[in-house]
């Protein structure tokens, strides 16, 4: 099995890392790790937009613009560890999602405008971490879930989370061993 690791822990002692860290372990298989803090992405501007718009039009994937696209689709089981952020999760993810929304790669319209996905992977697991509740929905996780059924053609989404861990008087470790025991018992 080939597990792409979408890493956008930004800190050094990452309290989502340790969630995603048990995942792994429990997924096994061949762990491919794309590290977005160590990434060099950059935000699609017009210029670039319109390059990969031409490439994908004529589906010409060569360029390698399109080796985050290509790695994407490729995967057996993708895990995704973005903290929760301002609502939702750290900017360099949403510019890994734009690398990786390649029409002809990880999805293609129809002629009626409606997306099929084209990635191998049945099953994308997200892991977050909050300091304090995350109030009306994880608009981290939500997003990711219907761009997976929506565009991606991944059946299943999942998602392991731990909320409070910046309340004061707040065992860190014990709320962090209960999502690891829950990611243990969980039936990945």
């Amino acid at each position: 099995m080939n597990v792409l690791f979408v890493n956008a822990c930004v800190r050094e002692e990452s309290r989502t890392k340790v969630l995603a860290d048990a995942v792994l372990k429990k997924l096994g298989g061949t762990v491919t790790e794309v590290n977005l803090n160590d990434s060099d992405l950059q935000p699609l501007n017009r210029e670039h937009l319109n390059y990969r718009s031409e490439r994908a039009g004529r589906r010409d994937y060569s360029d390698p613009m399109f080796d985050h696209a290509k790695a994407f689709a490729a995967a057996d089981v993708i895990v995704v560890a973005a903290p929760y952020w301002d609502l939702s999760y750290p900017a360099v993810l949403k510019i890994y999602i734009e690398q990786v929304m390649v029409d002809g790669l990880t999805f293609l319209f129809s002629e009626q405008g409606i997306p099929t996905g084209l990635c191998k992977a049945q099953k994308l697991i997200y892991v977050s971490t909050a300091g304090g509740k995350v109030y009306g929905g994880n608009m981290g996780y939500d997003n990711v879930k219907v761009l997976a059924e929506a565009f991606w053609g991944i059946k299943e989404t999942m998602l392991f989370q731990t909320e409070d861990l910046d309340v004061w008087g707040v065992d860190i470790k014990a709320q962090l061993d209960k999502t690891v025991a829950e990611i243990e018992q969980s039936n990945l």
